[in-house]
């Protein structure tokens, strides 16, 4: 994915966004993101038993001071980006129906984008809320249809090594309902942040919430799948373009 709109962009390809990342129940904080928009992805931790050893958050070389009663902590490396430390394709997997389903839903061509809580500067522009707020930080297309966790068992040995990166592979039991791969020429982890929330605060969703998606942004809006049919998803993508050309959604 180029900095500028993504060649073959959107027509026709529907798009799904689901929360991701760090946040302040799991491993108890936020990621930063700058007056710029510019930001570090920080994983959430990994809970369970792995066949192979994985990265601690002290492993990332991350440049936020990360709390030393973590830093020894493993990491869940959910979704993989290419250019992230340890990564080496861009996958993701998830074991929730309420995330998996709409993911299955999606098909060669489409769009996953990836949003995380992240805290916001002390004085932030005028597109970013205060203090915290939901924005959109990576995107997948889809080189392929997703696959199914049933599918992915009963897959030949091309088809799995697609996934040798996923963390939910690296687990003692895998246990991802969907597996996502990305076309590696149109999918990043974003230079810049976009917003979701409103600028008038974290829990407020912006128009590309609630003018775009089906989602209606009332409750909490911030953790669940936000669905795109495929006019919003070339619309999304083109607010995608305008913010990592340093510009507004």
């Amino acid at each position: 994915m180029s900095d500028d709109r993504p060649r073959d962009a959107a027509s026709g390809h529907r798009a799904v966004a689901v929360n991701v990342g760090a946040n302040t129940n799991d491993p108890g904080f936020r990621a930063p993101v700058d007056r710029e928009g510019r930001f570090e992805f920080v994983p959430i931790p990994e809970r369970e038993p792995t066949s192979e050893p994985v990265p601690t958050y002290g492993d990332l070389g991350l440049s936020l001071d990360v709390p030393e009663s973590v830093r020894d902590t493993p990491v869940h490396l959910d979704p993989a980006f290419a250019e992230y430390p340890h990564c080496e394709s861009y996958t993701y997997g998830d074991p929730f129906g309420v995330k998996a389903r709409p993911l299955l839903d999606l098909a060669a061509g489409d769009w996953a984008f990836f949003y995380a809580t992240l805290d916001t500067s002390e004085e932030p522009p005028a597109s970013h809320p205060p203090r915290w707020g939901a924005f959109l930080v990576g995107a997948f297309r889809l080189a392929r249809d997703p696959l199914s966790g049933e599918d992915y068992r009963t897959a030949d040995a091309s088809t799995r090594a697609c996934f040798a990166d996923n963390a939910h592979v690296k687990r003692e039991t895998f246990d991802a309902r969907v597996l996502l791969y990305g076309d590696p020429d149109e999918s990043r982890l974003l230079d810049r942040a976009v917003p979701l929330s409103a600028p008038s605060g974290g829990t407020d969703a912006n128009h590309l919430v609630t003018d775009l998606s089906a989602d209606s942004g009332k409750g909490p809006w911030w953790r669940r799948p936000l669905r795109y049919d495929a006019d919003a998803t070339a619309e999304l993508l083109d607010a995608v373009a305008a913010v990592q050309a340093g510009g507004e959604p």
